[in-house]
């Protein structure tokens, strides 16, 4: 009895990830919003079911998706699937959101990763490469229109466009990480709440203001700030690279230390809710909100100021 309700589950989640992904792959707009549910079915099965329950299901969806979409549906299965039976499985041994989540976005990662490393060497496809190819033409373009229209292009404004490109070139570690992260953020978003609605108990969120990172993220933000003070790494090298990246991700850090401190140091001072969250738009918007709150988080990493100023309450 046990094992036909858990084959006609499976039967009815797969069912319902074949009409999520033909809608993800054919029907454009839509897809765009319904790719975040895709996880959904991995993650109430597994929140269910054993691992090799769920290992199968995994296996028998991204089967069907070959089917349904050929070779280029796999990718989308094995990353949505693969994320969304870890998260589940977690779920169902009543793990942490946070930890949840972190295991997702590790999975998530992983699979972002292969994917591109195979795209490399089976399809000879460097998607990072097209990208900054598809960059660099539109602003050679953009240039020609100008001297086409018998206008002088600013040679400050291009090169700051090319410099921007190679950013973007070298901190390609760092975005596969972060996009990582966000996407199943926007997952847990999206499919949470249904696993809620269908009885399974699903872990919650701390608030924000009391997420307190590692002070040795600090220590190591410091070290990598001294290592490339010291080193000064040539543009283009081994250690720009690593440096760069290091860097970028460990100031996003600091900046979500800030953020939390905002929604901390707005709660104890009994500010609306709005204000907390027009710094956190803020901060997407003008760099320079994005540097004082990068500076808090040092400082509340640092010297401790939300256990200061809880003393003073």
């Amino acid at each position: 009895m046990k094992n036909t309700y858990k084959l006609t589950e499976g039967a009815i989640l797969l069912a319902i990830f074949a009409v999520l992904l033909l809608i993800t792959l054919y029907i454009p707009g839509l897809g765009m919003i319904v790719n975040f549910f895709l996880a959904l079915p991995f993650l109430m099965f597994a929140s269910k079911h054993d691992w090799k329950s769920t290992a199968v299901f995994t296996l028998a969806a991204v089967l069907l998706s070959m089917i349904l979409g050929s070779f280029l549906a796999i990718p989308l299965a094995l990353a949505y699937g693969t994320t969304g039976a870890v998260m589940g499985y977690l779920v169902r041994e009543g793990k942490s959101r946070f930890a949840v989540y972190i295991a997702g976005s590790i999975v998530f990662l992983v699979n972002l990763v292969a994917q591109y490393a195979l795209s490399i060497v089976l399809f000879n496809i460097n998607f990072i490469d097209e990208m900054v190819t598809v960059f660099r033409s539109s602003v050679d373009q953009a240039v020609k229109m100008l001297e086409q229209m018998n206008q002088t292009p600013d040679e400050k404004l291009i090169n700051q466009f090319d410099s921007m490109v190679d950013m973007i070139e070298v901190l390609m570690p760092s975005m596969f990480v972060m996009s990582s992260f966000l996407i199943v953020f926007l997952l847990q978003l999206a499919s949470f709440p249904f696993m809620k609605r269908f009885g399974i108990k699903v872990p919650g969120w701390r608030p924000l203001r009391e997420l307190n990172l590692p002070k040795s993220i600090l220590w190591y933000y410091l070290i990598t700030m001294i290592v490339a003070l010291v080193m000064q790494p040539v543009q283009g090298s081994y250690w720009f690279w690593v440096i760069s990246n290091l860097t970028f991700i460990l100031q996003m850090l600091m900046v979500l230390q800030g953020i939390a401190f905002i929604f901390y140091f707005t709660q104890i001072k009994g500010y609306p809710r709005a204000v907390p969250i027009i710094v956190v738009v803020l901060v997407f918007l003008l760099p320079f909100v994005l540097y004082i709150v990068r500076i808090l988080g040092i400082m509340d990493l640092g010297f401790d100021l939300r256990k200061r100023l809880g003393e003073k309450k």
